[in-house]
C-alpha cells in the first residue's frame, strides 16, 4: 500500500507544474468568492452582537441584546409584515401575467407578437428608481396621464400612494409593470424549448386546450416556472429602491419594510450594530424561501425529463 502511494506521488512529481496547478486554479476563484462572501457574512453577525454605530469610535459587545430588542418591537413585526405581503403580491401578479402573456404569444407567433414582444421588454431596461419617477409624474393629481383617465370614469384625486390603504397597490403595481416582462422572457423560452410530439398525439387524441395546459404544458413548464419565482420573489423580498423612490417607507410606516427600516436605522440613526438583525433576518427569509423553491425546482426538472414519476 505504501508503495503504491509513493508510486502515485513520484508520477505526479513528474507532471509539468501546470497540469498539477490545474486543479487548484479551477477551484481558486470559487474559493476566493466564497471568502469575500462569508468574512462579510462573519462581521454582520459579529456587529449585531455589539453597539456599534458611526458616531463613537469604540463600542462594546452587548450579545443578544438587539436580537431581544428588535424581535419585541412594533417596527420589527411592522416592517416584517410589509416585506411579506410585498412579496407575496407582487410575485403572484407577475407570476400569473408572465405567464399569461407568454403563452398568448406563443400561441399567436406572427409578426405582430414578435413587435410585442419587443415592446414588453422596454420597462425591463429601465432603472426601477427611473421608472419609479415616471410613475409618479403619471399618478400625480393635476398633470397625471392615469389621473386624467381616472377621471373618464368619476374618479378624482385617487389618492394613490399618499394613503395608507392605497400605498401598498401603488408600489406593487409599479413593481408589476417593471419586471413583469422578466416572468414573461423566461416562461416564453420554457414554452418554445417544449417538444412538440406529446402536442401532436394529444391534438390526434381529441384532448381540449384546457387538457393539454393542465397535463403537458404546465408539468413540463414547471421548472421554468420555478426559476422565474425564484428570481422575482428574492427581489421583491429585499426590494429597496421603488419603495424609497416612491414614498421613503410613507405615508408613516406604512410601506417600511425590512430592507427601508436597516438603512433607516443604521445611517440616518447611525444604529449600526441595531440595524443588522433586520437584515439577516431578511436573509434568513430568502434562504429560506430560496431552497425551498430550488428543491421543488429539481423535484419538476426531474419530472419533466421522465426520470421521476
Amino acid at each position: 500500500m505504501a508503495k503504491g502511494n509513493a508510486t502515485n506521488k513520484s508520477t505526479m512529481n513528474e507532471l509539468p507544474f501546470k497540469t498539477r496547478m490545474r486543479p487548484y486554479l479551477i477551484v481558486a476563484p470559487a474559493l476566493i468568492i466564497t471568502i469575500g462572501i462569508m468574512i462579510p457574512f462573519g462581521m454582520a453577525i459579529y456587529f449585531s452582537l455589539t453597539n456599534y454605530s458611526f458616531r463613537m469610535p469604540t463600542y462594546k459587545f452587548v450579545g443578544l441584546d438587539n436580537w431581544i430588542r428588535i424581535l419585541k418591537s412594533k417596527e420589527f413585526r411592522n416592517a416584517l409584515w410589509v416585506t411579506l405581503r410585498y412579496a407575496f403580491f407582487s410575485t403572484l401578479i407577475e407570476m400569473l401575467l408572465g405567464m399569461g402573456v407568454a403563452i398568448l404569444l406563443n400561441k399567436l407567433n406572427n409578426i405582430f407578437s414578435k413587435i410585442l414582444r419587443v415592446v414588453l421588454i422596454f420597462p425591463l431596461m429601465i432603472a426601477p428608481i427611473t421608472a419609479t419617477i415616471v410613475w409618479q409624474l403619471m399618478l400625480n393629481s393635476s398633470v397625471g396621464i392615469v389621473e386624467k383617465f381616472l377621471n373618464i370614469f368619476g374618479i378624482y384625486n385617487f389618492p394613490w400612494a399618499a394613503s395608507p390603504s392605497t400605498a401598498l397597490l401603488t408600489v406593487v403595481m409599479i413593481d408589476v409593470w417593471v419586471n413583469t416582462s422578466f416572468v414573461m422572457l423566461l416562461v416564453l423560452a420554457g414554452l418554445q424549448s417544449l417538444p412538440k410530439s406529446p402536442f401532436e398525439s394529444a391534438r390526434i387524441d381529441g384532448g381540449s386546450a384546457w387538457f393539454n395546459f393542465v397535463n403537458l404544458t404546465l408539468p413540463m413548464l414547471k421548472p421554468s416556472l420555478y426559476i422565474a419565482l425564484l428570481f422575482r420573489l428574492m427581489a421583491a423580498l429585499q426590494e429597496y429602491a421603488i419603495i424609497f423612490g416612491l414614498t421613503k417607507g410613507g405615508p408613516g410606516s406604512t410601506l417600511m419594510n425590512l430592507s427601508l427600516t436597516a438603512h433607516l436605522t443604521g445611517f440616518k440613526f447611525q444604529k449600526f450594530g441595531f440595524a443588522l438583525p433586520y437584515i439577516l433576518v431578511l436573509w434568513l427569509i430568502v434562504n429560506i424561501a430560496a431552497k425551498q423553491i430550488v428543491k421543488r425546482q429539481r423535484a419538476a426538472q426531474k419530472q419533466a425529463s421522465g426520470l421521476e414519476n
